[in-house]
């Protein structure tokens, strides 16, 4: 028998936006996060969910024993399973960019794909409040301004080659510290990733280092604090973008023209949006600021270097990735 829901959830709101009977992917690695949502979710009455799980390839048999836990995990509430399989460090290695940013685009890649083939374009993805946080500080130290602040929302729908995918995370609001009693108190298995130990991506730095460090040293805990700050810079970030939909490029390129009688501030968010439509991650002021410096008539650079080994280049009045 099944109990009614983890209280964590606010089931009421969900509901209303994403009804039970319909369809919806979730993403699924096997690890607590990710088990804590699937379970909640069946229990609030979404029992026509389609796991998704993406090996990627940097575990070894950790990995395949991570695919058949996700599977069987399926199997036990009758729903649909889907695997995908890509080396995500011979990604990186190719793009040029860190291994996490590499699987981060490798998932929603796998994602987007499964959603165009299923016909189903929602997404429930299991990102929580503390990593809410961790990634306002990790936009906060690459300097990417408001919108970077605004970090995860709730609800965002993102592009993705030639699909439109929402993107649904039903746990933001709730802290690490609860999902493990969540899981504790209904006696769910997970699988264990010692690789959130290892301290050589930014992420685990700032997760068991830096924090910990700055509550030390302030006295008190900081998380509560930038959670709140960065759903204020969420929500004003959304109301922002109503107000400025014909801002920014409707095509491919950026025509320069329309781009530098904007103000500066609108001049950064076009170039912002823009190079995440690109694909270019990692994106930070130096990277916006390189690509306005394309805009000053007077400037004879035509071309600026970027993350992963692409370049920005102006011509014919127009500003385009290559």
């Amino acid at each position: 028998m099944r109990n009614k829901g983890p209280a964590f959830i606010p089931s009421k709101q969900l509901a209303r936006d994403f009804p039970p009977t319909r369809r919806y992917l979730i993403g699924v690695s096997g690890g607590r996060d990710s088990v804590a949502l699937l379970h909640s979710l069946v229990d609030l009455g979404y029992t026509k969910l389609i796991v998704c799980h993406l090996d990627h390839q940097l575990r070894g048999r950790s990995a395949k024993a991570d695919a058949k836990f996700a599977e069987k995990l399926a199997a036990n509430y009758d729903l649909d399973f889907e695997h995908g399989s890509t080396n995500v460090r011979a990604l990186a290695a190719k793009k040029k960019m860190s291994i996490e940013a590499a699987g981060r685009d490798a998932r929603y890649k796998f994602f987007a794909k499964i959603a165009k083939r299923r016909r189903c374009r929602e997404i429930f993805l299991a990102h929580h409040a503390d990593d809410l946080v961790e990634t306002f500080l990790i936009n906060l130290f690459r300097g990417t301004g408001s919108t970077g602040l605004a970090g995860m929302r709730e609800i965002t729908t993102r592009r993705i080659d030639d699909v439109d995918l929402t993107i649904v995370r039903p746990l933001l609001g709730v802290w690490r510290t609860k999902i493990d009693q969540y899981l504790h108190e209904h006696r769910h298995k997970f699988r264990e990733d010692i690789s959130n130990l290892d301290l050589a991506p930014l992420r685990n730095r700032i997760r068991h280092r830096i924090i910990p460090y700055l509550e030390k040293t302030l006295g008190r805990n900081i998380r509560h604090s930038i959670w709140r700050t960065a759903m204020i810079a969420a929500e004003e970030e959304a109301w922002v973008e109503s107000i400025t939909t014909d801002v920014g490029p409707k095509d491919v390129d950026l025509v320069v023209e329309k781009l530098r009688v904007l103000p500066v501030a609108l001049q950064r968010r076009a170039i912002l949006k823009w190079l995440r439509e690109q694909n270019i991650t990692g994106v930070g002021y130096e990277s916006i600021e390189r690509v306005r410096s394309l805009l000053d008539p007077a400037s004879r650079i035509a071309k600026i270097n970027l993350p992963q080994d692409r370049h920005a280049r102006r011509r014919a009045k127009k500003i385009f990735i290559e």
